[in-house]
């Protein structure tokens, strides 16, 4: 009788933890419900200080949300993921993190494509905002001309920080760098030239952030979106400010203030640091 009672309670708990295994994909998907997802995609040799500064600020010294999820594609672009704070009802943050950050613009695309997919697939996720520092912006814009369809996220605004979108015009560059990423980076190149084939979305708005002081990304490279992205949804905001260098745009407080303004200026919590704080 005894060996009976303890067989019963052996499979109740089993069937327990059957129901509570199912139950995790629902609890998640209702955790990325609150919220549209904003995903941070760092650059050419990028890695998790990229961002990782800025998204530190984001979120405790302004409070505009937390950081919910963590990306990392492996160098054979098997993704992984860690969640650091799922289930806020603050704006919530992702970091995509690329292992091989030298890839180039079609094999760092379809990556990016993977995560979207598995944000999709896994949390429900319909639709998304993009911060894109570099070639990050590139690779974040290849994903939306180049991934529709049902088992993608849309991108709902677009935020790019000094994207050379018609290349970086120095030579030298190019004298140092060598690998797939820098090939894809030169000016007329293949894959920026796609970039220019396909229409873009009508429903995304951008903003493309850019610096007087950088040197790789300049001005007139990050304009050339204009080609791109019809006017009516484009916003530009040029930085007037010689110190302010290629990667210092992700340190920049005047840029976090810009990318608040633009995504979350009517939706974050009033409790939040406004930009007039550090104006």
């Amino acid at each position: 009788m005894r060996n009976k009672i303890i067989s019963i309670a052996s499979f109740s708990l089993v069937i327990i933890g059957f129901i509570s295994i199912l139950a995790i994909p629902n609890r998640a998907i209702s955790d990325f419900d609150k919220i549209r997802p904003t995903l941070f995609v760092h650059g050419y040799k990028g890695t998790e200080n990229s961002f990782g500064f800025m998204l530190e600020r984001f979120e405790h010294e302004y409070k505009w949300g937390d950081k919910a999820l963590v990306y990392y594609v492996t160098k054979q672009g098997v993704v992984q993921k860690y969640h650091p704070r799922l289930g806020r009802k603050k704006p919530m943050f992702v970091q995509v993190i690329f292992a091989q950050n030298r890839a180039s613009f079609e094999l760092t695309a379809s990556w990016l494509a993977n995560v979207l997919q598995d944000m999709k697939k896994v949390y429900g996720v319909n639709d998304v905002n993009i911060v894109g520092h570099s070639m990050g912006g590139i690779v974040a814009l290849k994903y939306i001309k180049q991934f529709r369809g049902e088992q993608f996220p849309s991108v709902h605004k677009f935020v790019t920080l000094g994207s050379p979108f018609d290349g970086i015009y120095s030579e030298e560059y190019f004298q140092i760098h060598r690998d797939p990423a820098a090939t894809d980076l030169r000016p007329d190149s293949p894959a920026l030239k796609f970039l220019r084939k396909r229409p873009f979305p009508k429903h995304t708005q951008v903003l493309s952030i850019s610096s007087t002081g950088d040197a790789i990304a300049v001005p007139e490279s990050v304009r050339s979106l204009r080609e791109i992205v019809p006017s009516a949804q484009l916003t530009e905001k040029v930085i007037e400010n010689k110190q302010l260098g290629h990667s210092d745009l992700h340190e920049s407080r005047r840029v976090d203030q810009l990318i608040y303004e633009f995504l979350w200026q009517d939706q974050v919590n009033v409790e939040s640091k406004t930009p007039s704080s550090f104006r």
